[in-house]
This record gives C-alpha cells, sequence and structure tokens, in this order.
C-alpha cells in the first residue's frame, strides 16, 4: 500500500537522486557503457566554486570544479602540452595540485611554496608538458577545500602503445563525505583526538580478554593503554559515524554500477581521493590483478585484497566470467564504514553486500615496540611493562636539514634509539624504541585473512628503474605527534614552525628512511620526484608518489633529486598535515659532480627548460602558509 507520505518520502529520495546525478560530470554517473568520458585535449578552462550537493539523501554544500562533485575528469595524452585556465570564483583562496605530476615546482599548486595561490576573482594559468602516462588526480591545496569535494581524476594516456590490455575502463574515486563544516571537524580533534572515534573498548571486551588472558594480564594491558594515553582502537581519526564514504560522488545505498560483458578484461582505475580514510579493496568471488601502482606500471600480480591509502591510485584488471553481478567492497580499515560500486552485466542489478569485519586493534608492535608475534586484535599474554621504557634517558641533540649534516646517523642505523635530532615534549609523546620493516605486511587488520592480500613487498617495477646508481646520503626523518593534543610534525618540528627546507642537491642520489614514532599509519607524499620503494626489488622497486608508513615502522625510499625548486612534503591525511606534519623540500641546482639522469620507461624527458630558482633561501620563509593552523 502507498499512502500519502510514503509517495512524498521517495518522491523526495528520487528527486535528490536526480539531482545529486545532474552533479554528477558524464564519467561518474552510474551504469555508463561508455569508457572514454572526460574533458580531453590541451586546453581546459575549471571554475572552481561552491555548489549545493544531495549527498544519500541529505543537502549539503560543495566546493565544486565546473560544478561537478567530483571534479571532471581531465583526460591528457603523454608527449602533448596541456594548458589550464583556472578561476577561482569562491570568496577565499584556492588552488589546484596536480598530484604525483612531473612539473616545474611553479606549476605545483602549493600555495605559500610554490606560488601564492589564486585570489578571489583571479584566474591563474597552468601550462606544463605531459611527461608521464598513468592514472593520477588532482585537489585543492587550500585550507580543508579538499574535505568538501574540490578532487577530479587525471588519465593520461601512453604516447605508444600500452602495456595492460583491457576491454573497457572505468575510473573509481574513492572520498569521505562530511555534513560538519571540516573546521569545526578540525577543531573537534584539537579538543581530543580521539573524540571521533565511537569504536574504544567496553566492559563486554574486557570479560572476554579476561577468559582469554587472565585477569592479570588484561589489568596490566588497561593500565598500560591508561598510562600512555593511547587507545588501542585509534586506527583512524575520523570514522564512519561521522563520515559517509562515495564513489564517484555516490553513497553505499546509491549503487553506483559499472556494466560489462562476461568475459571482458575490465580496468579499474582506483583512486583515493579522501581526506582521512585509508580503505581496504577486495571483490567477494573475482580475483584482481594489480597492473599499475601510484601512475606507475607494476608487474602484473593477482591478489584477492589490498589496501589504498590516501592519495594513492592503484590499477586492476578484472575478468568476470558469467552473467552475475559482483560487488566491490572499499572497507575503511578501522571497519566503521564501507563505500561499495557493483560490477554487473545490466543496470539494476546486485549482488551481496559483505558484513563489516570486527574491527582491529593496535599492538605493542605499533607502538614500535618490536611484539612482531601479536597480531592485530590479540593482546598477547602477560601484556607489555611499560615501566621498562625510559624514553626520558635519550640524549636528544638537533638535526641541520638545510645541510642535510646528520652526525651518528648512517645508513642503515636504527631509528627509534638513535634520534638525536627529536626530543620528548609537548609535540612529541613517544619515540618509537624498535623500529622495523613491515614491507612483508598488507596492512592494518589484513594479517590473517584467509585469502591472499597485497603487500609493498611483492610489487615489482615492470620498467627498470632509471637510476642504478646507490644513494650517496641518507636523511632519516621520523614522524611525530602528541596524539592526545592533536600535534602533528615531522621531527617534532611542525610546519608553522619557522624552518630551514629539507635540501636535495640537484643530480644527487639520496635514501630517505621515515621512522614512524607514531601509532597510525601515514600515507606520506613527495612533490615534484618519484621515488622507488627500497622492498628488494633490486632494478625494479615500485615507483611511487605516495607511501603507507605503518606504526612502529622503519620505512626507506631511494630518490633522483633531478626537480629544482621548492615542493611539499607531507602526511596526506588532512588534518594531519593541516595540524602541522607538513616540511617543504628544496632541491637545491648545482652540486659539484652529480648528474641528472634520463627520467627512464614511461616518463619522458623534460620539454624545454626547467625554470630554476632565483637563489638559495636559507632560513626558507614560511609567513605564506596562511591556510595552516598556528598550534
Amino acid at each position: 500500500m502507498i499512502n500519502r507520505r510514503s509517495f512524498l518520502r521517495n518522491s523526495a529520495a528520487c528527486g535528490a537522486l536526480l539531482a545529486s546525478q545532474g552533479l554528477l560530470p558524464p564519467w561518474a554517473r552510474s551504469a555508463q557503457a561508455a569508457t572514454r568520458y572526460g574533458l580531453s585535449g590541451n586546453w581546459f578552462d575549471l571554475v572552481i566554486g561552491r555548489t549545493d550537493v544531495a549527498i544519500d539523501g541529505r543537502r549539503g554544500k560543495a566546493i565544486t570544479v565546473n560544478g561537478t562533485l567530483p571534479a571532471p575528469l581531465l583526460r591528457w595524452r603523454e608527449g602533448e602540452e596541456v594548458t589550464l585556465r583556472v578561476t577561482n570564483s569562491l570568496r577565499e583562496d584556492s588552488s589546484i595540485h596536480w598530484h604525483g605530476i612531473l612539473i616545474p615546482f611553479q606549476m605545483d599548486g602549493v600555495p605559500g611554496v610554490s606560488f601564492p595561490g589564486i585570489k578571489p576573482g583571479e584566474t591563474f594559468t597552468y601550462r606544463f608538458p605531459v611527461r608521464q602516462s598513468g592514472t593520477y588526480w588532482y585537489h585543492s591545496h587550500s585550507g580543508l577545500q579538499e574535505q568538501v569535494g574540490h578532487y577530479g581524476p587525471i588519465i593520461i594516456d601512453p604516447a605508444g602503445a600500452d602495456p595492460v590490455a583491457y576491454d573497457r575502463e572505468y575510473v573509481l574515486v574513492l572520498s569521505d563525505w562530511t555534513f560538519l563544516d571540516p573546521h569545526r571537524l578540525f577543531a573537534k580533534l584539537k579538543k581530543e583526538g580521539d573524540s571521533l572515534n565511537f569504536q574504544k573498548r567496553d566492559a563486554g571486551e574486557f570479560v572476554q580478554d579476561t577468559r582469554k588472558n587472565g585477569l592479570f594480564a588484561t589489568l596490566k594491558d588497561r593500565m598500560m593503554w591508561g598510562q600512555m594515553r593511547m587507545s588501542p582502537t585509534d586506527i583512524l581519526d575520523v570514522t564512519g559515524a561521522t563520515y559517509t564514504y562515495l564513489v564517484n560522488g555516490h553513497g553505499p545505498a546509491d549503487n553506483w554500477t559499472a556494466l560489462f560483458r562476461p568475459g571482458e578484461r575490465v580496468r579499474l582505475r582506483l583512486i583515493n581521493a579522501s581526506a582521512m580514510t585509508i580503505f581496504n579493496i577486495r571483490i567477494p568471488g573475482l580475483p584482481m590483478t594489480v597492473v599499475q601502482s601510484d601512475g606507475q606500471n607494476v608487474v602484473p600480480l593477482e591478489t584477492d585484497e589490498f589496501q589504498i591509502g590516501v592519495a594513492e591510485t592503484y590499477d586492476i584488471v578484472v575478468r568476470p566470467p558469467s552473467d552475475r553481478a559482483f560487488t566491490l567492497m572499499a572497507e575503511s580499515i578501522d571497519r566503521s564504514g564501507y563505500a561499495r560500486a557493483t560490477l554487473a552485466p545490466r543496470p539494476g542489478m546486485e549482488a551481496a553486500i559483505p558484513p563489516l569485519r570486527e574491527r582491529p586493534t593496535l599492538t605493542m608492535k605499533d607502538m614500535g615496540m618490536g611484539h612482531g608475534e601479536m597480531g592485530h586484535g590479540e593482546m598477547g599474554q602477560g601484556g607489555m611493562d611499560h615501566g621498562s621504557m625510559d624514553h626520558g634517558s635519550m640524549d636528544h641533540g638537533g638535526m641541520n636539514h638545510a645541510t642535510g649534516d646528520m652526525g651518528e646517523m648512517q645508513m642503515g642505523s636504527m631509528g627509534g634509539m638513535n634520534a638525536p635530532q627529536i626530543r620528548k615534549g609537548p609535540g612529541v609523546a613517544n619515540i618509537a624504541m624498535a623500529p622495523q620493516s613491515r614491507l612483508d605486511e598488507p596492512g592494518i587488520g589484513l594479517e590473517n585473512v584467509p585469502h591472499r592480500a597485497l603487500a609493498y613487498s611483492q610489487l615489482r617495477s615492470l620498467a627498470p628503474n632509471p637510476d642504478p646508481r646507490p644513494p650517496g646520503r641518507e636523511l632519516v626523518i621520523h614522524l611525530t605527534s602528541n596524539m592526545d593534543r592533536y600535534m602533528w610534525s615531522f621531527d617534532g618540528v611542525k610546519f608553522s614552525d619557522v624552518v630551514d627546507p629539507i635540501v636535495f642537491h640537484e643530480g644527487e642520489r639520496l635514501r630517505l628512511t621515515m621512522v614512524n614514532d607514531t601509532m597510525m599509519p601515514h600515507p606520506i607524499h613527495l612533490h615534484g620526484m618519484f621515488f622507488e620503494l627500497v622492498n628488494g626489488g633490486g632494478r625494479h622497486c615500485p615507483r611511487k608518489h605516495t607511501v603507507i608508513v605503518k606504526p612502529g615502522e622503519k620505512l626507506s625510499v631511494d630518490i633522483t633529486a633531478d626537480a629544482v625548486g621548492d615542493w611539499a612534503f607531507h602526511c596526506h591525511f588532512l588534518y594531519h598535515m593541516h595540524a602541522g606534519m607538513m616540511q617543504v623540500v628544496s632541491v637545491r641546482p648545482g652540486h659539484g659532480g652529480a648528474r641528472t639522469v634520463s627520467p627512464g620507461p614511461g616518463v619522458m624527458p623534460q620539454m624545454g627548460a626547467m625554470p630554476q630558482m632565483e637563489a638559495p633561501m636559507p632560513g626558507h620563509d614560511m609567513s605564506g602558509h596562511h591556510h595552516m593552523e598556528d598550534m
């Protein structure tokens, strides 16, 4: 029976859906058979504005590009030059950063680092050669605009033959949407860092742990976490209780659908454009072949699940064998919510949605204590004697990023016990005592799944790495925080502090080693250059622009400093960056005898002269970073 109330309710829901579909660019609409949608060519006009949107039937306001959420798909071709005229119609400054794109630093789009930003009513023209191919994206680097819709995909078709064979393709942009004003959300995190985490342990779990591990071990475990003012369930700062997770602007109830014919090879280009969410991706009943990571081709690798960090991209190829639907499940790593898409032969079909799995919990290994035998969700008999860890006994000095002087820090040194550049204090609550490589682990919550899960150690670049030289020096940088005060930094120094930039010398080959002293994973992004993840791959280490550094992990990447200029280096969790986990890398021209190598297969040489910096800039002026919060 349909009464007047249900008719009005259903009509309103249909109207909201139609309205939201109208705000979607063609590539993002559900059940579209065409695969080549997007704005293509060499000249693009983009307008940044504010637009009313409907998400899961609720009304909100988004910052959009050309009036759509997500922003238009830009389709370029390797070897050509593109011009993009970006007009800001907002009442506040804005910007566009071309994530993962190799361009002159003045075109990188980071206010206060590489350009002044785009003032209200003004137009900025980006112009640069396209030196690569693959799947990338673009987003605002101004304030918290990225959280409210200012992001979109980029597909760059290769100049020659594509090594990936497929019959049709789809772009899937994952994101997290909140109806809260992002500045209010940030203020909540500043007041209490875990205030938006509603998955804390309760009395029922205490009883379960007591039965499993005994009363003494359970009490000791709770006291230890309490003493450290930390929570083992603090996996993500903002959870599904606040966020709605989206695929191409569609909520889970919208059933965004990609069509296929049985037996076709379907290429799915996945982009994690969320502000604060790492997702675990799986398609139950359908194996996935990973063919690209961060726009760079990798040796094809079949798997059943993988973790995608904020700002990472993965291309996968699937081959649905039968005339039935499949669910692509994008589950947040804390298991508090999900985004989903459907692969189906016809519109309107659905497959079963897997229930959310039990949320994982952190262990001593995630604190850098080296207890590798404890899996997530297991406390371990006897807990950990936190009193034996004398953090205060360490003698901390300073590190000069400008000169690269590392003191006694040599290649292969222990990150936690030898950290003279950081000092415990208000902004540094912990220093990892025994950080270790975790490249063999697929990520939080995936350690014990009953199927194949991708780990970074499995990735291999399809083409040999372009620079065979070993690194000539190593920089060790610690990822630091006081999670209780929501303070995030590198080496205990937040971005609003006036500090010298981290200096690379043009043409040098160096190793950057990151030690995560925090209990959260961090997707770390370096602008302007790819790096090779040191994962045992020899000349075929995967080349990436963003990498997840797991809690308590020590991870190294090798970099060829071939892009003169000033570049942002930061955590891609938006609120971590906003709170201070960002610095500037300055590639200085000229460094006696160093050479610049060719970019190698898949990345074309620079077209035209690279703009040079006017002069070295000791004491880099951070005054332009008005959009960052001063802690």
